[in-house]
C-alpha cells in the first residue's frame, strides 16, 4: 500500500519499462502494492483485455488517470487502422474509460482524470476528416487535434455524468511543459533546446494530475494546469478552457465518432 493507503494499477505498453518503474517505486515506498498490466492504447484488442482483467480482479476503482499519449509522430496507423495520434490519445482512452465505467460507477466518489495539453489551444476538430486522410498530414496539427479531443471528451463526460446523477466525476488537466520521452519525434530544436528551457521536471508536471485525482477543489468538469510562467510551469491552478472546446455540437459528434469507431457504448 502507498503512504495514503492506495493500491496502484500500472497499465504499460512496454513491460520492461513498466517493471523498471515498478522497481523504482518499490524502492521509494517498500510496502507499496503495485499491479502491472499490459495496455497498448493503439490496439483496441489490448484495451479490451486490460479492462477485462481490471474488472475481473478488482472490486473498486477510485481513480482512472488517462495519461498515455503520443506526440507529433510521423504518419502511421493503429492496429485497427486509425491515424496514430487520434487513435491512441482519444479513441484508446475513450474505449478504456467506457469499459471501466461500470467499475468506477460502483465506487463511491470515483474520479476520471483525462490529460489534455496546451496544444489543445491551437487545435481544431476536423470531424469530417479526423483521420487526416484527405489533407496534408501535419504532425503538430494532428497532435493538437488529438489533445483537443481529450479535453472535449473530459468535459462531455462530465456533463453526461452529472445528468446521470452518478457519484463519479470527470476532470481534465494539462501538465504544462516537461522534457520527457514524449518529445522524441519533435526534432532536435524542440526536444533538446526549447522544451527544457520552457518546462519543468516530470514530477512537477504530474502535480496537476495528482491534484485532480485527490483534491476536493477539483470538481466535475473542471480543468487544471500549471499556473506559472506561460502556464508551462508552476503549481497547478484552474486552467482556461479554449473556445473550441466549448462547442457542444462538436462534443456530441466527437462522442458519436468514439462510439462508432471503437464499438464501446457507455452506460449511464
Amino acid at each position: 500500500m502507498s503512504p495514503k493507503g492506495s493500491a496502484v494499477i500500472m497499465a504499460c505498453r512496454d513491460q520492461k519499462k513498466g517493471n523498471e518503474a515498478k522497481e523504482r517505486m518499490t524502492r521509494l515506498v517498500p510496502d507499496v502494492r503495485i499491479t502491472l498490466v499490459t495496455l497498448d492504447l493503439a490496439d483496441l484488442d489490448s484495451v479490451r483485455r486490460c479492462a477485462e482483467m481490471v474488472v475481473q480482479t478488482h472490486e473498486r476503482l477510485d481513480v482512472l488517470i488517462n495519461n498515455a499519449g503520443v506526440m507529433a509522430t510521423p504518419y502511421s496507423k493503429t492496429k485497427q487502422g486509425f491515424e496514430m495520434q487520434i487513435g491512441t490519445n482519444y479513441l484508446g482512452h475513450y474505449a478504456l474509460t467506457g469499459l471501466l465505467l461500470p467499475l468506477l460507477q460502483a465506487t463511491p466518489g470515483s474520479r476520471i482524470v483525462s490529460l489534455s495539453s496546451l496544444g489543445a489551444n491551437y487545435g481544431k476538430l476536423d470531424l469530417d476528416d479526423i483521420m487526416s486522410e484527405h489533407k496534408k498530414y501535419r504532425t503538430y496539427d494532428a497532435y493538437s487535434q488529438a489533445k483537443l479531443a481529450n479535453l472535449v471528451f473530459a468535459l462531455e463526460l462530465a456533463r453526461k455524468l452529472e445528468a446521470s446523477r452518478f457519484d463519479t466525476i470527470s476532470i481534465a488537466v494539462h501538465p504544462g511543459g516537461s522534457p520527457t520521452n514524449l518529445q522524441r519525434s519533435s526534432g532536435f530544436l524542440m526536444a533538446r533546446i526549447i522544451t527544457p528551457l520552457l518546462s519543468q521536471s516530470a514530477d512537477k508536471a504530474a502535480l496537476s494530475s495528482l491534484l485532480a485525482a485527490t483534491d476536493t477543489s477539483a470538481t466535475n468538469g473542471s480543468y487544471w494546469g500549471p499556473a506559472g510562467f506561460m502556464k508551462l510551469k508552476g503549481f497547478p491552478g484552474p486552467a482556461a478552457i479554449p473556445k473550441q472546446a466549448k462547442d457542444l455540437g462538436a462534443a456530441s459528434k466527437l462522442w458519436q465518432l468514439g462510439e462508432q469507431l471503437t464499438g464501446v457504448r457507455y452506460t449511464f
